[in-house]
């Protein structure tokens, strides 16, 4: 049975921005392309069997699944719902927050797939997997990077402007350029072996309105309830010509940050 250590008085499990919500269910249905578009990340982790490996952010398991086939792996996330899911596929995942992880030297590799620009303290995060990994050991990850879905957050901060309403209060996301996440890793004592931001647009399998509800969920919770529909349709009205075929498919600016970065190993005395 997987022990995890028990957690610092610090953390904050489930901690995040007011207002966002995960629900397994409704971001399965609306964001598993999360996970399918990840795939590709395990090829960089190389993961090895006799590995033992952190997934930071692991939602509800469904890249942990894969990774689960190759080498020993623990999750951990924020949301408890999301806990609950990954568990329910038959992982060992826990609820806790990403900026006070409390292991020391327990992992060959640390992963983390769309999940660090959620973190809006990244230097905690990043000195919380230098501890977690043992010398020698790497950091694979992948998240929103400078850029990522600009089109839509510049739509969301104007229609919430023009109702008196300050977005950036409600930006839950932390989307770096590649020096600024390099230095940052570096000042650490990371080794980054490569690291580049990748623009990728993302076809949505629905509507901009389901992805607002999956993923701008802070930002739609600075109005009242009643009055949410009308905003997400003006956003929609507003980016569909820019975002929308004619067939009304949407595919989203998404810009990812991709980057692999060595913690050295110990030198010999």
């Amino acid at each position: 049975m997987v022990r995890f250590p028990r957690r610092n008085s610090a953390a904050r499990p489930g901690a995040g921005i007011a207002g966002q919500r995960w629900d397994p269910a409704r971001y399965q249905r609306n964001a598993g392309f999360v996970a399918r578009l990840g795939e590709p990340l395990l090829e960089l982790l190389a993961p090895q069997p006799q590995e033992r490996i952190l997934d930071l952010g692991c939602g509800d398991g469904a890249l942990t699944a894969l990774l689960a086939r190759r080498a020993e792996v623990i999750g951990v996330d924020a949301s408890a719902e999301q806990v609950a899911a990954a568990r329910a596929r038959g992982l060992a995942a826990e609820v806790a927050d990403g900026a006070s992880l409390d292991f020391a030297g327990e992992f060959d590799a640390v992963f983390s797939n769309a999940a660090l620009h959620w973190m809006r303290d990244p230097d905690a995060v990043i000195a919380g997997v230098w501890r977690a990994l043992k010398p020698g050991g790497r950091f694979v990850a992948e998240c929103g990077g400078a850029g990522n879905v600009e089109t839509v957050r510049r739509a969301l901060a104007e229609a919430l402007a023009r109702r008196g309403i300050d977005a950036e209060a409600a930006n839950p996301w932390y989307f770096p350029s590649a020096e600024e996440y390099r230095v940052r890793l570096e000042r650490h004592g990371f080794a980054v072996a490569s690291i580049a931001l990748i623009p990728r647009p993302t076809r949505l399998p629905g509507s901009l309105a389901d992805w607002l509800d999956t993923f701008a969920e802070s930002f739609l919770a600075t109005v009242p309830p009643q009055t949410r529909p009308s905003l997400k349709h003006e956003v929609e009205e507003t980016l569909r010509g820019r975002l929308a075929d004619a067939a009304g498919a949407w595919t989203v600016d998404y810009v990812r940050l991709r980057f692999n970065a060595l913690k050295p190993p110990e030198r010999a005395p």
